[in-house]
């Protein structure tokens, strides 16, 4: 089986590890094996599977026809394993809409449970976070439309979530949040930044005014689009500054009450329409400094409005939920 889904923008492919064998690729039939043999499958797969058809790639797209490879799940019944594969060959640890697209491919085959949900499992191959990471999803309705919530559980904030080196700490509405240096060397504006974790790690940028906003045109063109990454790719593609495995890179403006806007660049990745764990860290970093408060948050990305929901507890985040909604392109 091999399906493509778009979720608010990001395109992702699913393909079942049978349909990547049968393919001819020498991938391993167990999921957590499969994420330690990256480098012999990941880039033959992405070509077979994301590669444009000769003739079809519309002017000015991007050099795949997705932003990666979903391939699961390992299994016939739940818990689900399953690999979340980056155009340039890497693993992300956790997507936001890729789980939420995988969620619907598999509710479309009969395998999600209704009325309880189901726990899907990311293996990776990063050495700064566990892996299988967890996440727990379940069919729901918002607002008249149907989709999931995903449980992505408790952030963890600033430079050590990350394991980024180098930051100083200055202060933005009286909280400590960080100041990048290959950021603000690239945009004077971009001196405010919050790291966080929720399940892979992320450099939100909190900017003042819609200007400081980077457009995905922008970051695709040099000198730009080199600078970041620079950033957000870890070595040998980028430099891996200031951390050292790469970071996703967003910027976030407050526009009204309990809705922020944001642009993303991810890792791996690039410039992207959207990203529900990007969102996920917006909204946790527009909490961390005082623009929005705990409950449902809103953040508006080129690619549609994705709803979080905030839990504190003690004047912490206890826990973070992102309702994503997919559809099959065909």
């Amino acid at each position: 089986m091999t399906q493509i889904y778009d979720a608010r923008g990001n395109i992702y492919i699913v393909v079942a590890p049978d349909a990547v064998r049968d393919s001819g690729i020498d991938m391993p039939e167990q999921a957590e094996l499969a994420a330690q043999t990256r480098e012999n499958w990941t880039l033959a797969a992405i070509e077979a599977f994301c590669g444009w058809v000769p003739g079809t790639q519309p002017p000015g797209s991007k050099d795949h026809r997705s932003d990666g490879l979903l391939v699961g799940p390992f299994q016939s019944a739940p818990p689900y394993d399953l690999l979340i594969v980056n155009t340039d060959g890497t693993f992300a640890e956790r997507s936001g809409n890729g789980l939420t697209i995988f969620s619907q491919s598999l509710s479309e085959q009969g395998l999600m449970p209704k009325e309880t949900g189901c726990l899907l499992r990311v293996h990776h191959d990063k050495t700064d976070a566990v892996s299988p990471g967890e996440t727990t999803v379940k069919p729901a309705e918002v607002d008249g439309v149907q989709g999931f919530w995903l449980d992505l559980g408790k952030p963890s904030l600033g430079p050590q979530a990350v394991g980024a080196h180098g930051v100083e700490s200055v202060q933005l509405n009286g909280r400590d949040v960080s100041h990048v240096q290959p950021l603000s060397a690239l945009e004077p504006a971009w001196d405010r930044s919050q790291f966080v974790r929720i399940g892979n790690p992320h450099c939100v940028t909190l900017v003042a005014s819609v200007a400081a906003l980077p457009s995905n045109e922008q970051m695709r063109e040099p000198p730009l689009a080199e600078g970041l990454m620079r950033i957000a790719y870890a070595m040998p593609t980028g430099a891996g500054e200031p951390c050292p495995s790469g970071v996703n890179v967003q910027w976030a403006m407050l526009e009204s009450a309990q809705q922020v806007v944001a642009r993303v660049f991810e890792r791996g990745e690039g410039p992207t329409a959207s990203s529900g764990t990007s969102a996920s860290a917006v909204a946790c970093a527009a909490w961390r400094v005082g623009w929005v408060t705990a409950g449902e948050v809103k953040v508006v990305m080129p690619g549609g409005t994705a709803p979080i929901l905030l839990e504190e507890v003690d004047g912490e985040l206890s826990r973070v939920r992102l309702f994503g909604t997919a559809r099959l392109m065909g």
